[in-house]
């Protein structure tokens, strides 16, 4: 009959004891010592140990068995764990020596009580033999540390004296070890040449016999400073609270008598014992440095280029000019712009449009020789002068046509003669009580409204003018955040057929409600010209106009078209026509149901044209708004393929008056240029009568009605009742 086999992964008996002594060995051995094992290593570790132990006992109870050597090597393998102690023998021995006569296979007791003794013995001699050879090696580690230690001591202690001496020996400042009686103990060259001395002249001699009379007992009292601990002697010494180094200019006696004006940096130098040894003091040349500190502030106030003031120093002096103006003559004020210097850079180079600006200079400073006078160069091509008027100063005009005369002589570089001309803002005689910056910008906006006039122009500050830029500059930097705030609208108009009534089209206005003081169309354009703004919003507006119609189109079978008017720099964007493409696609609307307007002046520009023909491709209206029925204008509009023109405004009005009786005549010319023309502006029936008589289609104005919001617009308009 055949043994059933045993079921798999059961234990049996004997090694369920081994087992269970394993756990308690390893958990008790690491409650008492330090071993680089986790726990479950541990466990694995101490059953094996105890399957040799066993192993050992066994052998050991053999008759004729040899020394148990296998139960030293457990010992040894012990302390091989890891920092096993005397405890870890003492934990082991005690737990052994209970469970080994416990486990079954050594049953019974009597019989292997002798081996167990035995084996347990050789343990503990194997881990006692294994342990004084451990502390023989950690000696003889330590012994052979110490000994590299002290060598590599010596050796950074002797590279650091050499590094020591290369810095005092090659650096360019002065530096000089001072014992604690204030002798000289050593110098370097660099002190040497800075007070005309060897370094062996300065050996010996007392540091303050050096110093100027009037400085010694300056450096005196720091040199105590450092040597003074404030808690020595409550606290035995604080390292933090003491003053580490002084730093202070000096006056030093050179050996010819002569003073050296130097910066000293002195710190202390303590020993092992944290005591004081020397004084090292650090000497730089303050000779130098003088002179190069003067050239950095005459170049912080001064152009390079030019030598003249720059804007800062011209500040500072107008400040003291107005404080010390004469009451009556006062002073005068000039802002200077090069005219057409872009120009120059652009063609020849920019350096010599740098050189063309030292010319410049100097021409300035021969106009005004005979002045008390600064001529300053601010930022480009930009120059400033400050005239202390006198009994005999020229006026401002004869002193810029001077200045313009004299530029106008060309000059020769690399055999090209160039001359220029300035436009030049002035302020004269501003109060004494203006800050410089309040000068500084009303030349600005002089020079402004000098350069708008055209080249080699000049204007004279005003008081009123002023008061109006600045409301019109507060106004344009606003509008951005009134738009952002929903205060820009857009209204509508109707544009109205003059013989039949009928409405042919809607025009699309701005509208900023600013309360009490809202804003037109042209009131929201000008400022929005000036600042750029114009773009997004044109965009914007024409967007939103676009949407209205289409949307009044599919609700109220509204079938007028759409007419928008554009600015000056709206007609030259790069971007004009694919803002409006980006619109009608958007939007929904037809290109043939849109009608742009663009100032007839702009035409001149081929940025304007271009876009006015691409937009008349893509199959959008065109039309010339501001039309002067003169010859250029005429000739313009049978050039390009434009599908209306619209009478200027402003000969509306003149009609009105009765000063244009000859503009009837000029309309016909006007309908063979273009398919029809529109008027602008009208406020009455007879001028509505009059126009339709001279050929005139259709027109808008306060007589058919102001601009309405979307909501309020409405079609029919009885708008001759």
């Amino acid at each position: 009959m055949s043994i059933p086999s045993q079921r798999q992964g059961a234990t049996s008996p004997p090694e369920r004891g081994r087992e269970l002594l394993a756990r308690k060995w390893s958990y008790l051995l690491s409650g008492a010592v330090v071993v680089a094992l986790d726990r479950n290593e541990l466990d694995r570790e101490m059953r094996d140990r105890l399957d040799d132990l066993c192993a050992a006992v066994h052998a050991e109870a053999s008759p004729g068995s040899p020394s148990p050597r296998s139960a030293e090597r457990i010992g040894e393998q012990l302390v091989a764990l890891g920092y096993v102690t005397e405890d870890g023998l003492r934990v082991t021995l005690d737990v052994l020596g209970k469970g080994l006569l416990g486990l079954p296979e050594f049953q019974p007791v009597e019989r292997h009580a002798q081996s167990v003794v035995a084996v347990l013995g050789a343990l503990s001699s194997g881990f006692l033999a294994a342990s004084r050879r451990a502390v023989f090696e950690q000696q003889e580690s330590m012994q052979l540390s110490l000994l590299k230690a002290v060598r590599d001591a010596q050796w950074n202690l002797k590279e650091s004296e050499a590094r020591f001496e290369e810095v005092v020996t090659s650096s360019a400042s002065g530096i000089l070890v001072v014992d604690l009686t204030g002798r000289i103990v050593r110098a370097n060259a660099a002190i040497g040449d800075i007070l005309g001395y060897t370094t062996e002249e300065l050996t010996g001699l007392g540091l303050l016999d050096l110093v100027h009379p009037a400085s010694v007992r300056g450096l005196g009292e720091a040199m105590l400073a450092l040597l003074d601990d404030p808690h020595e002697d409550a606290q035995g010494g604080s390292r933090a609270d003491r003053q580490e180094r002084v730093r202070q200019p000096q006056r030093l006696l050179r050996k010819d008598g002569d003073v050296a004006r130097i910066s000293l940096t002195m710190s202390l130098l303590r020993g092992a014992d944290d005591q004081p040894v020397h004084f090292v003091a650090v000497i730089e040349d303050g000779t130098e440095l003088m002179l190069l500190q003067s050239e950095l502030n005459r170049q912080a106030l001064h152009d390079v280029s030019t030598g003249l003031p720059n804007r800062q120093y011209f500040t500072t002096h107008l400040e003291s000019a107005l404080r010390r103006a004469d009451p009556v003559r006062g002073i005068s004020v000039f802002h200077l712009d090069v005219d057409a210097f872009g120009m120059v850079c652009n063609s020849l180079g920019r350096p010599t449009g740098e050189r063309l600006l030292v010319h410049v200079s100097q021409r300035l400073k021969a106009v005004l020789a005979r002045e008390k006078a600064m001529i300053a160069r601010f930022d480009g091509d930009e120059f400033a002068i400050l005239v202390e008027n006198a009994a005999g100063t020229p006026d401002v005009a004869t002193t810029v046509a001077e200045i313009n005369r004299e530029l106008a002589e060309p000059v020769y570089f690399d055999d090209r003669g160039l001359a220029v001309s300035v436009s030049v803002g002035v302020v004269r005689r501003p109060p004494s009580d203006w800050a410089p910056a309040e000068v500084m910008r009303a030349a600005e906006q002089a020079l402004r409204r000098a350069k708008a006039g055209g080249r080699g122009q000049w204007a004279l500050f005003h008081d009123g003018q002023d008061a109006d830029e600045r409301r019109a500059d507060a106004l344009a930097v606003a509008m951005p955040g009134a738009w952002e705030h929903g205060e820009i609208g857009v209204r509508y108009r109707p544009v109205v057929e003059l013989a039949g009534r009928a409405l042919v089209a809607v025009e699309a206005v701005l509208h900023w409600d600013r309360g009490d003081d809202s804003l037109d169309h042209a009131g929201c354009t000008a400022p929005a010209e000036r600042t750029g703004l114009i773009l997004p919003l044109g965009e914007w507006h024409l967007a939103t106009a676009c949407g209205q119609v289409r949307w009044w189109g599919q609700s109220a079978g509204l079938t007028a078209s759409l007419r928008v008017g554009l600015t000056r720099n709206q007609s030259r964007d790069g971007d004009l026509v694919r803002r409006v493409r980006r619109v009608l696609d958007d939007t929904g609307l037809p290109a043939s149901r849109l009608t742009v307007g663009m100032p007839v002046a702009v035409l001149a520009e081929p940025e304007a044209v271009d876009n006015l023909t691409v937009l008349a491709e893509l199959g959008v209206g065109t039309s010339l708004d501001d039309f002067g029925l003169g010859p250029d204008d005429l000739a313009v509009a049978a050039e390009l393929p434009i599908g209306s023109v619209r009478v200027a405004r402003r000969l509306v009005e003149r009609q009105a008056r009765g000063e244009a009786e000859h503009l009837a005549g000029l309309v016909p010319l006007a309908r063979r240029a273009a398919a029809r023309v529109l008027v602008d502006g009208l406020e009455t029936r007879e001028q509505a009568d009059w126009w339709r008589a001279a050929g005139v289609v259709a027109g808008t104005g306060p007589f058919f009605g102001d601009p309405l919001p979307a909501g309020a617009f409405h079609d029919p308009i009885e708008w001759y009742d």
